[in-house]
């Protein structure tokens, strides 16, 4: 089985942006601009997530997936406020490939089943925000992490399966942007209990991580941000156009240092490394 290396962009707007927990968004770019790099780069998969859905009742990136469709000619995963089922209809006509549900999937777990009955189980992906307690156990969360649920987190990811899912979106928050390396026992919990993939998300801030995600926890998936988008920016950098748009201080700033150590790496370093710990990846 070849293992996916996915980027992930988190939008805002007409804006890439990036947090630390999913929060303190600050804004990298123009999301099409970075999703055709990569697509060039050679990256194996796209996914969008729309970070302020919840605010609006529904996803706003119906403009921005289509830009990106008629660019690139890879899988492409759009989440964030996708409620219904026409919602659903809406995202695919518009350039995606799969969808990510969250909010409606916990409060609705039926709209899992429903939709891989009309669309195909490979088409649905059920993202899971998980934080871990203090007593060790891990809970869901919505909303981009803001929303408690009280969900257990194996219990949910057993669900979905059961329920039609053709894969798992497992974010971890607590280390989401920290550059501090996947929440190994996270995947590991939820990997081992489902037989569907599992997309490891949150933390990566080097190649080392993310072969660890997939040796020692059992990712089917990687999927990426910081490493990709800090290395990106530190060469394509633009401040232009951005000033209405959100907190781009951090553009601004001449050194570009990010709030954790992230190294600097492109999709090919990324496979080479992968291949080399005889990983199997698609090489370009």
């Amino acid at each position: 089985m070849l293992h996916r290396i996915i980027a992930r962009l988190d939008i805002k707007g007409p804006n890439l942006v990036k947090g630390i927990h999913l929060e303190g968004l600050r804004v990298l770019g123009k999301p099409e601009e970075f999703a055709k790099y990569y697509f060039n780069e050679g990256i194996d998969e796209l996914i969008y997530v729309d970070t302020v859905a919840s605010l609006y009742g529904r996803n706003s990136l119906d403009d921005i997936i289509s830009k990106t469709a008629a660019k690139i000619f890879i899988p492409l995963t759009v989440g964030g406020g996708i409620r219904s089922i026409e919602d659903i209809k809406r995202i695919l006509r518009a350039g995606a490939d799969k969808v990510a549900l969250n909010t409606a999937a916990i409060k609705n777990p039926k709209i899992i089943s429903e939709a891989a009955n009309i669309f195909g189980s490979s088409t649905i992906t059920v993202s899971i925000e998980a934080l871990k307690q203090n007593n060790g156990e891990y809970l869901a969360y919505t909303d981009n992490g803001r929303e408690y649920t009280g969900i257990e987190v194996v219990a949910w990811a057993k669900k979905v399966e059961k329920l039609g899912a053709g894969e798992i979106l497992l974010t971890s928050i607590d280390n989401e942007g920290t550059g501090k390396g996947y929440d190994l026992e996270l995947i590991k919990k939820v990997a081992r209990r489902v037989s569907i993939t599992t997309v490891a998300c949150g933390g990566a801030g080097s190649m080392k991580d993310l072969s660890e995600a997939i040796i020692f926890a059992g990712a089917d998936a990687v999927s990426v941000s910081s490493i990709l988008h800090y290395s990106y920016i530190k060469k394509h950098k633009r401040i232009d156009g951005y000033e209405d748009e959100g907190n781009i201080e951090f553009l601004k700033n001449e050194n570009l240092n990010p709030d954790a150590s992230f190294v600097e790496a492109n999709i090919e370093s990324i496979k080479f490394f992968l291949s080399k710990k005889k990983i199997p990846v698609r090489l370009s």
